[in-house]
């Protein structure tokens, strides 16, 4: 069959695309933004991508049209689909049809984490010699010289066994990141509505994705959809703690729940009631190291599933991610020690505090944060990891929430720990930038040293002119930026 993709460099709909690659299926595709790593990845696996969104790509007529949601009523290529009556679904109709329903489906939602948290888990699973399937919003880093999981984390994607290889009788597993935005333009439940998981990982819920949620009660509504869906056999593993969640549940579970919480001695604990919570969890990981680079899990019902994972990754927000994939794995057989050397093993994916390059001395990193919340956490493991170099911050706000200027008032304290942060204003924006920084510095001149600047270029000349050897630079946005991450490595060599 052939299948062509509208919207194919999508972080999900790329994944999907190499799905449909290993089902047999011809698969071609177009995009307005065509950029690595997904472009590069697709046309490594034999998938023909198309610039623009023109009604030639889908002429001779294929077989089957997937619709991305960035597709809207009105252009050119949607109506002439709709008006030559070609056959179309959406990526997570397509996705539940043609792969979930014949396996056991874990899913990893939350408005932080999915991606890292689904990687986690798709690797201990492999780690522990799983056959599982795996979809993941973004591209593994693969630091080990293990074939087999260099082959199968090559790609952001891996369709896996339909059968569980210890147990012909049961079915494979697939660990899906399950994002909460919608499914296409004629479809406005949130993806993970199609999954229907056996075992679902509720990582937390904040505000978030105002292009198409009114209000986080709005959000809430669509996990509780979610959460209908998993049977009393399944298993719900969160955060205790979290009152966002514990409010969607209230409306209803039928579920097992296994609660987390990540104990840090050096963490504000007057809240007493919080802490008795994390206390009485199911599951707890112990930091050894402030940074997060090395810490306990255990699981309080067995004692003796308890071990240390020691390992590259920083922050305190990868430990709960860590934690909540070594309960999952637990929940479908893999004991908790072989969980924590898998996670010793693990390198992370590209985009997270990925290091991208060491130009004289200065680091230059490439994170996704694009929510305050993100951007505060990646920034304290940062800064912990990073404590004898001064922390550059370099952040776009692009989307669409922060363009609507949603979370305006909590930027600038987002960003308060890097010892100096640029913002981006793009031409367009539709609220003062500048305004929101400067006014915030103000108010509290402890935000640290922020400025906007409204081109990539003076962002590069700033930084040339004035980093130093021993800074750490990181670039926070979920686009590319203009391309400044090689941009700036350009310039650092020739400074």
């Amino acid at each position: 069959m052939h299948i062509h993709i509208l919207g194919i460099c999508g972080t999900f709909m790329g994944s999907l695309a190499l799905l449909a690659r290993a089902l047999g299926h011809t698969v071609t595709g177009s995009d307005a933004n065509v950029y690595p790593p997904m472009s590069t990845q697709l046309e490594n696996a034999g998938v023909t991508i198309a610039e623009g969104y023109l009604v030639e790509h889908l002429q001779p007529a294929p077989d089957l049209v997937v619709v991305g949601n960035a597709m809207k009523r009105g252009m050119g290529v949607i109506e002439y689909m709709l008006d030559s009556g070609l056959r179309y679904t959406s990526g997570p109709q397509f996705l539940s049809e043609q792969v979930l329903q014949s396996r056991h489906v874990i899913a990893v939602a939350g408005t932080h984490g999915k991606t890292t948290t689904t990687t986690m888990l798709a690797w201990i699973l492999h780690y522990a010699g799983i056959d599982a399937g795996f979809l993941i919003g973004g591209v593994p880093l693969v630091d080990t010289t293990d074939e087999h999981l260099q082959q199968v984390f090559a790609h952001s994607s891996y369709l896996g066994a339909e059968k569980n290889n210890d147990d012909a009788e049961k079915t494979g597993y697939f660990v899906i990141e399950a994002d909460e935005y919608d499914s296409a333009f004629f479809d406005k439940r949130s993806k993970f509505v199609h999954y229907r998981p056996r075992t679902a990982i509720l990582n937390n819920l904040e505000f978030d994705h105002a292009d198409i949620f009114a209000d986080l009660n709005a959000i809430q509504t669509q996990f509780h959809h979610m959460v209908r869906m998993i049977p009393s056999t399944g298993k719900i593993i969160m955060p205790a703690a979290t009152i966002s969640l514990e409010d969607t549940l209230a409306k209803g579970v039928w579920t097992p729940i296994w609660r987390t919480a990540v104990l840090d001695s050096a963490a504000d604990n007057t809240n007493k009631e919080e802490q008795a919570l994390k206390n009485n969890s199911d599951w707890q990981a112990e930091l050894i190291s402030a940074d997060g680079g090395q810490f306990n899990i255990s699981f309080t019902a067995d004692k003796e599933a308890k071990a240390l994972v020691n390992w590259s990754m920083s922050g305190i927000h990868n430990v709960n991610n860590a934690l909540v994939a070594v309960a999952a794995a637990y929940n479908v057989g893999v004991d908790v020690k072989t969980a924590c050397a898998a996670l010793s093993a693990f390198a992370g994916i590209k985009r997270r505090m990925e290091l991208i390059g060491d130009i004289n001395d200065i680091l230059v990193f490439d994170d996704f944060a694009h929510h305050p919340t993100a951007i505060t956490t990646t920034l304290d493991g940062a800064k912990k990891k990073l404590a004898d170099r001064r922390v550059w911050a370099i952040i776009e706000p692009r989307s669409n929430t922060m363009k609507m200027g949603i979370h305006q008032d909590s930027l600038a304290e987002s960003a308060a720990l890097a010892d100096h942060t640029l913002w981006y204003e793009p031409t367009g924006l539709e609220w003062g930038l500048r305004e929101v920084i400067e006014n915030a510095n103000m108010v509290n001149p402890n935000m640290g040293n922020q400025q906007v600047l409204s081109s990539v270029d003076t962002i590069i000349e700033h930084i040339s002119t004035h980093a130093k050897a021993g800074d750490a630079i990181v670039i926070m946005s979920n686009g590319g930026f203009e391309g400044i991450h090689q941009r700036l490595l350009t310039a650092l060599r020739t400074q």
